[in-house]
């Protein structure tokens, strides 16, 4: 909802009865006072017409769902001017006497009034719509925020499961490099275990060769 466009349109509303009951007068009178009262109604005219060409650019530049509703109440508003002028025009035009513009008043501002009373009748239900459509709108506005703040916290959680998982990859690395080193000692050990081996059998060997040769000599004696 804009406040700008509020306000036209208590302008507007104020303005139009203004000038409903200034084209009441006019039919009654003659001469000089018609002529100053119609250039006073133009005048009013032209405020409304302003009026209702600041409304139409204020709404044009609403979000589309409030843009409708207000296109469609200005729509009434320049109903309603028409009526407007065109009993300006017929007060224009005539030179009734008293007994005409009795009928004139009765018949043809009774019209424009019963018009402009069902205009404002029609705008009031424009508005409540209007307000209806306007807390549906921050009801949607207010869903959206507390999605963003989920769709926040969620992104912050999967961060910290992503530290969580970059940490583990690290510690991982440094067990399989301990794992490496220890496979590498094992290796050296085991040759080693291989090289102790040999040297063990070959010692072994060179004793029995030994005590062979002892046991002969002395059973050669």
């Amino acid at each position: 909802m804009s406040d700008l466009f509020d306000g036209y349109e208590r302008q507007y509303c104020e303005l139009s009865a203004n000038l409903s009951k200034k084209c009441s007068s006019a039919s009654l009178v003659d001469g000089e006072r018609k002529k100053q009262k119609i250039s006073e109604i133009k005048a009013g005219l032209d405020d409304a017409d302003s009026l209702i060409r600041k409304m139409d650019l204020e709404a044009r530049v609403l979000q589309p769902n409030v843009k409708a509703v207000l296109l469609a109440k200005l729509r009434e508003f320049k109903s309603d001017l028409n009526n407007l002028k065109s009993a300006v025009k017929r007060i224009e035009s005539t030179n009734l006497n008293q007994a005409a513009r009795d009928e004139l008043l009765e018949a043809g501002m009774a019209d424009t009034l019963k018009a402009s009373a069902n205009q404002k009748e029609r705008l009031l239900m424009s508005t409540e719509r209007l307000n209806t459509s306007s807390n549906r709108i921050r009801e949607s506005r207010k869903v959206m925020l507390e999605t963003e703040e989920l769709g926040v916290s969620l992104l912050q959680d999967l961060h910290q499961q992503r530290q969580s998982l970059l940490r583990a990859n690290d510690t991982l690395y440094g067990v399989d490099d301990n794992i490496s080193r220890s496979k590498k000692i094992m290796t050296s050990i085991s040759k080693r275990m291989d090289r102790n081996k040999w040297i063990i059998g070959l010692i072994v060997t060179i004793l029995v060769i030994v005590i062979a040769v002892i046991l002969c000599f002395k059973l050669s004696n």
